[in-house]
């Protein structure tokens, strides 16, 4: 059963609310979450053509949603650069069932019409529906974005507007990976390979990939800017994203030849090299083999070329699969999953890399228990995958990616927080490949079990972000979030104040005396703080950048403070709950 879409209008109201308003008011829906207007279409600069909002039916006379089977000839690019999310939406094509998750199918221009529509994405360990009315950015009477090769088709040019506004404007599209939107439309996990220097089985672990309903997309590396989308002698783009829709083995000449079949968004330009459309190599093999691989080939920017040849002219493959599974052996397991959110705050708990080992021991730590090994093996599979979050819609705000990376230590069993001196004089048992600026990096391992100490950073200290690990194992494995040392010494902090009490000579009025009456009030209040004041992260962070000194100590008069601040925040936002006076995001808080 697929996990429950969250409605992400700002009035709550799902899709099938609005359309049913819309309908019974007999008016077309206007998004007032993301409207017809140049903000949502540029944020750094004013809008370089006179765009002009329309609704499919004022571009054509019949429209319809989807003509005949959504497939990957209704891609194609328009004056945006997101060829990278218009290649995953041709590999989405391809699985079906996914599809129809990302494209619910309740939808289109029938008697149910209200000039809305939906879509679902996956975003930080949750599928949001995404609401949008179907005003689409046109110059004279044409689509000028993404758009199918059918002028009356318009699911794609709707799914590209249902992802802008989830990244908060069409602009934020500019650029990116095809393995993150592959992630959004599946919650799957990413892999990536360097053709020069991948396995010597990589068709295989292509093909198997293939057959297991991963998507896949290819690219060619630029050396500078200059470069970026420039077209070489043998028709491929530089810098620019490739959808991978098939692999096969022919028989040629009496050898079995690997081949591999690329698609352009562009839906147009392609290899002229061996094996391309109209290349001699077709008219070797057996006619009904030739029949059954280029089927209806046209120059629609899909193509084949031979396995050898897309490794020399390709730099990198990202694969996204609907489940960890290794893509090296047929084994098939039942993965258990571990998420967990975090922030590195400035001053706080953004240590930068170990090569600022002064303050590498502040970033966040997670602690991980691997309890028992694979079946038929002495070590665990464990794979470990670190994203940043909402990234490219604060790209207006001048954010962007971050460089992020992570490591694994073996961690002592009696110990929680670890602090500089473990990590100055042990290394790490693994990490993650390189930092990199990506959305998402992610590695595969095999360790012993035991305890580890999962250690997520930036690269450089004090760059922050907000960021959600998961963790897949074979078998369940034990994790415990750690943020700062000083949050497992407060029961101790407590213990030492209770003694005080006990010591009926604490001064705290003009006596010297605490009245008995007093101390059975304090005391009832020591009694809830010891076990029914729990803190989220966030704002467990942000008590220790304004209470902890540089070791995240809490001296004993900061921390009565910050105890007094906190229990006077909950008397407040209880009392405003209670009134319905005013609205409080509760969140922060959890009591």
């Amino acid at each position: 059963m697929p996990a429950k879409s969250i409605s992400t209008q700002a009035d709550g109201k799902t899709f099938e609310q609005l359309r049913q308003e819309c309908l019974q008011k007999k008016k077309l829906f206007e998004d007032p979450d993301f409207p017809a207007c140049d903000s949502s279409l540029y944020y750094s600069q004013s809008v370089p053509i006179n765009f002009e909002w329309k609704r499919p039916g004022e571009l054509c006379e019949n429209p319809e949603f989807i003509v005949g089977g959504a497939d990957r000839t209704d891609i194609c690019q328009g004056a945006l650069g997101d060829c990278w999310l218009l290649a995953a939406i041709a590999s989405l094509t391809l699985h079906k069932e996914t599809l129809a998750r990302v494209v619910p199918n309740d939808q289109g221009f029938d008697r149910s019409y209200a000039g809305i529509f939906h879509f679902q994405f996956w975003q930080h360990n949750r599928w949001l529906d995404v609401v949008v009315d179907d005003r689409l950015p046109a110059v004279r009477n044409r689509l000028v974005l993404l758009h199918s090769a059918s002028n009356n088709e318009f699911w794609s040019a709707l799914l590209e507007k249902a992802y802008a506004k989830l990244n908060g404007s069409y602009e934020s599209l500019k650029g990116g990976s095809t393995l993150e939107a592959m992630e959004d439309f599946t919650g799957g996990v990413g892999e990536t390979y360097e053709t020069k220097s991948a396995p010597t089985d990589l068709f295989n672990i292509m093909k198997k990939a293939y057959d297991r309903g991963s998507m896949m997309g290819c690219s060619i590396d630029i050396t500078s800017s200059a470069e970026s989308e420039a077209q070489t002698a043998s028709g491929l783009v530089k810098g620019h994203a490739y959808s991978i829709t098939g692999l096969e083995e022919v028989n040629y000449r009496g050898k079995k030849v690997k081949l591999i079949r690329i698609r352009n968004p562009w839906g147009q330009v392609e290899w002229n090299g061996a094996w391309s459309d109209e290349s001699r190599e077709w008219n070797v093999i057996d006619s009904s083999e030739k029949k059954r691989i280029l089927q209806n080939s046209m120059d629609d920017g899909e193509f084949w070329m031979e396995f050898e040849d897309f490794k020399a002219n390709y730099d990198k493959i990202e694969i996204c699969n609907l489940t960890p599974d290794s893509l090296t052996d047929d084994t098939k397991r039942k993965w258990e999953v571990n998420m967990f959110e975090g922030n590195w705050i400035r001053g706080s708990t953004a240590g930068g890399c170990r090569n600022f080992i002064d303050t590498f021991w502040t970033n966040p730590q997670f602690k991980l228990t691997l309890l028992h090994a694979d079946d038929n093996n002495d070590k665990c599979s464990v794979v470990i995958a670190l994203m940043q979050k909402n990234r490219r819609a604060l790209r207006k705000e001048g954010l962007d990616l971050q460089t992020i990376g992570f490591a694994l230590y073996e961690a002592p069993a009696d110990e929680d927080h670890l602090g500089k001196d473990f990590f100055r004089y042990n290394g790490s048992k693994a990490r993650s490949k390189t930092y990199i600026n990506v959305r998402e990096i992610s590695e595969r391992f095999t360790l012993p079990p035991g305890n580890y100490l999962l250690v997520p950073t930036t690269f450089q200290p004090h760059d922050e972000a907000d960021f959600i690990i998961r963790i897949f194992s074979e078998k369940a494995a034990g994790t415990m979030y750690d943020i700062y040392g000083w949050e497992y010494s407060c029961v101790h902090i407590l213990l030492v104040m209770y003694v005080i009490c006990l010591d009926r000579s604490i001064q705290v009025d003009n006596s010297g005396q605490l009245e008995f009456q007093e101390f059975k009030v304090f005391w009832e209040k020591m009694k809830k703080w010891i076990v029914s004041m729990h803190l989220n992260t966030k704002l467990l962070q942000l008590l220790g950048l304004r209470f902890a000194d540089e070791n995240y100590d809490i001296d004993f008069d900061d921390y009565l403070t910050c105890i007094v601040r906190l229990e006077n925040m909950f008397r407040v936002f209880q009392a405003l709950d209670q009134s319905k006076t005013g609205q409080v995001n509760m969140n922060i808080l959890q009591v």
